[in-house]
């Protein structure tokens, strides 16, 4: 037998921290005893942050932070000793179900392997169901020597032998939104430093969370007329935009919407907002049209995010309503059991519940 792979590999955990008092403790206990090392690089907590990562690891480092999330991330790389590394935020999680996968996973770390990706769920709602997922690149091989790039939303640049695992990373987060980011691109820009199409795109997302709109309209159009851009990040910056035009100016939204069919096949995330659309205008066959559609759309295999709720239930809910109101309760009624079985506590799925149940009770024979 090959000694190389008779030999368990050792995976160190590498975190970037700065006051996560709130949920660094929940973090570590999910996956401290996964891993054979923890490395915690500090950035500056002014909080008890240090003092719970002192709880669970004895390799705790100061990085003087310079407004640079890829140094900070390449500097507890190289603090690490074992063959793998795993990398996390402290707002994420491994949930018990990932837990146990996650110690399968690690036989599979033979030396032969240079990078797993795992699915990232952003959001979840209060019964566990996924909302937004990407993929990202979580586990690497340390002699590998990958490196981190971009001061902000920064990306490890992989190559090699891929895992893509079904072990998930759920993102837990306790912080208000904040302007960080923002105030960093605004330096980078002050500085005159050169923005990758990459920076361009996420100096749009920040501006558009940060409510300036029409600023960000004007930075998503520079990304896009680029045309440098990932296909994924083109469709996000289309979907973005559209987000942006709502209630301003439908005729661009919708513009923007079907833009998104320029990089790739129709997406439910388009689809779905299309639908919408045309909810509003009380155009309901069309409305039916798009959110149909998505039924016989094939998810994309990406590393790019996804709206797992585009893809499966909400669509159901906006159906329901949609054949509710053109008189076809039958459907409404079917889709509406679709919706049920997938989200049965979602409030709107309760109230399309206790609607059909007034209206069996008044006609039992309707909705046989």
């Amino acid at each position: 037998m090959d000694n190389k792979m008779s030999v368990p590999s050792t995976l160190s955990l590498c975190m970037i921290v700065r006051d996560e008092e709130k949920v660094l403790e929940r973090c570590l206990q999910s996956v401290y005893d996964l891993v054979d090392e923890i490395i915690i690089v500090d950035t500056g907590s002014t909080d008890r942050t240090k003092q719970i990562a002192k709880k669970f690891t004895d390799s705790l480092y100061h990085f003087q932070w310079i407004d640079d999330f890829a140094a900070a991330r390449n500097y507890s790389f190289a603090q690490s000793t074992k063959d793998y590394i795993l990398w996390l935020d402290a707002d994420d999680v491994l949930l018990e179900p990932d837990r146990l996968a996650f110690q399968e996973l690690r036989t599979l770390l033979d030396g032969t392997i240079d990078r797993v990706t795992m699915p990232y769920h952003l959001t979840t709602d209060l019964n566990g169901n996924v909302g937004y997922s990407l993929r990202r690149n979580r586990i690497v091989r340390r002699n590998a020597g990958f490196q981190w790039f971009g001061r902000v939303h920064e990306y490890l640049e992989v190559s090699g032998n891929a895992i893509d695992s079904d072990v998930a990373i759920t993102h837990k987060s306790e912080k208000s939104p904040s302007s960080r980011n923002l105030m960093i691109y605004r330096t980078m820009q002050k500085n005159q430093e050169p923005f990758t199409p990459r920076d361009t795109l996420y100096f749009a997302n920040e501006l558009m969370y940060n409510g300036q709109k029409e600023n960000a309209i004007i930075e998503f159009e520079k990304f896009l007329s680029s045309q440098r851009g990932w296909k994924e990040d083109n469709i996000i910056a289309c979907l973005n935009i559209a987000n942006c035009y709502k209630g301003r100016d439908d005729k661009k939204r919708l513009s923007s919407l079907f833009q998104t069919f320029e990089y790739d096949l129709p997406r439910a995330e388009a689809c779905i907002e299309i639908g919408q659309y045309f909810i509003e205008q009380e155009e309901l066959e069309k409305a039916i049209y798009w959110l149909e559609l998505i039924f016989f759309t094939k998810k994309p295999e990406t590393l790019g995010m996804l709206n797992q709720s585009a893809w499966t239930w909400a669509p159901l809910i906006q159906l329901t309503y949609c054949y509710d109101r053109i008189g076809q309760s039958e459907k409404a009624y079917e889709k509406h059991k679709q919706a049920k079985a997938l989200v049965p506590d979602h409030p709107s799925v309760l109230l399309n519940e206790a609607y059909f149940l007034s209206h069996i009770e008044r006609n039992p024979y309707q909705f046989d």
